[in-house]
């Protein structure tokens, strides 16, 4: 009998344990399609097709300019000069515009700006062993400075949106085909990470320079890539904003700034929890997306709207130290 009742605790321990892993990984898509039901029943015109073209048409550009952030904060660093760099290639691209130079030449010269800055983040990171948070703010505050003298102050018009406009503006059916091109970024971003030896050598940096070195992978240059696919991707967001703005704003980075960082540290808390993951990252920016059109849509003010995303980031931290059983206030896998 005795046995009978040990194993019968073991069993339930054993589910009890389950249920918490399986709570811990997903509970960020549980509380997306809670969220998505609620806001379309208080505000039906939610799942309008229209607005669901925006929705996922603003989420693509977020998750393109905090994908490499989201590889970056996966090897235990931070940049917070992605909103800035993206502002600086906008601003590039709409300066080269107005200047009277194509649409090739101004976005690849946009992007470009975001190369040089992810390499000089990379360089005073990785060799110079700068801390990054103290790096990427001032490049960051560059980059800003930089991008209000190319419009002295002020936004540049572009009169002609290009391909890039027809691009992110056509859908196939209530999906923009920018949604898809990023959906498939993603894709192969999460194979990547999941599958690919690479991946597990950055989550690896995170929690062991000097073991990945041992390795015989060299930390110095993995981080150096890492900064530099964080600035490029930076910048080709700010390409697409010019074209879908049809101007460069030299102030669009301080709006990108907070959902950023929330994004990929709620996405932290999914599948691979208390570590960034483009799945993770993807789930939150969208959850984030459906939190300002919905609240937009009943009539919440921009203050009720940023308490919400305070209160989610708190839920999610400790659904994910609860569940996952850490111990001494660490978030593990």
């Amino acid at each position: 009998m005795t046995d009978v009742l040990s194993a019968s605790s073991v069993t339930k321990q054993s589910a009890g344990q389950s249920f918490g892993r399986l709570v811990s990984r997903y509970w960020l898509l549980v509380t997306l399609a809670a969220m998505i039901a609620t806001f379309a029943f208080l505000a039906p015109q939610l799942v309008d097709s229209s607005n669901i073209a925006t929705i996922l048409r603003s989420s693509a550009l977020m998750a393109i300019m905090i994908l490499g952030l989201t590889w970056v904060m996966a090897a235990g660093k931070i940049d917070v000069s992605f909103m800035h760099v993206a502002a600086l290639g906008n601003m590039t691209t709409a300066f080269l515009l107005a200047a009277g130079q194509g649409w090739l030449v101004s976005g690849i010269a946009g992007v470009a700006v975001g190369a040089v800055a992810g390499l000089v983040n990379g360089v005073l990171i990785a060799v110079l062993r700068i801390p990054p948070l103290i790096v990427t703010i001032a490049t960051g505050g560059i980059c800003a400075s930089i991008a209000a003298a190319l419009g002295k102050g002020t936004s540049i018009r572009i009169s002609d949106p290009g391909p890039l406009g027809d691009l992110i503006f056509t859908n196939l059916g209530p999906v923009p085909v920018i949604t898809i091109i990023v959906a498939v970024i993603y894709a192969i971003s999460w194979f990547m990470q999941e599958k690919l030896t690479f991946g597990h050598y950055v989550f690896a940096t995170a929690e062991s320079e000097e073991a990945v070195n041992e390795a015989g992978i060299s930390v110095r240059s993995l981080l150096m890539v890492l900064f530099v696919f964080s600035g490029v991707m930076s910048a080709l967001a700010g390409v697409l904003l010019a074209a879908t703005l049809s101007s460069g704003q030299p102030m669009i980075g301080s709006s990108y700034f907070i959902d950023g960082l929330t994004a990929v540290l709620l996405g932290s808390l999914m599948l691979r929890v208390g570590k960034p993951n483009v799945i993770g990252t993807t789930t939150a920016i969208l959850l984030l997306a459906v939190l300002v059109s919905g609240s937009a849509m009943i009539g919440w003010a921009d203050y009720q709207r940023q308490i919400i995303k305070g209160v989610l980031l708190l839920v999610g931290v400790t659904v994910a130290m609860r569940a996952g059983g850490t111990r001494d206030g660490q978030i593990g896998g």
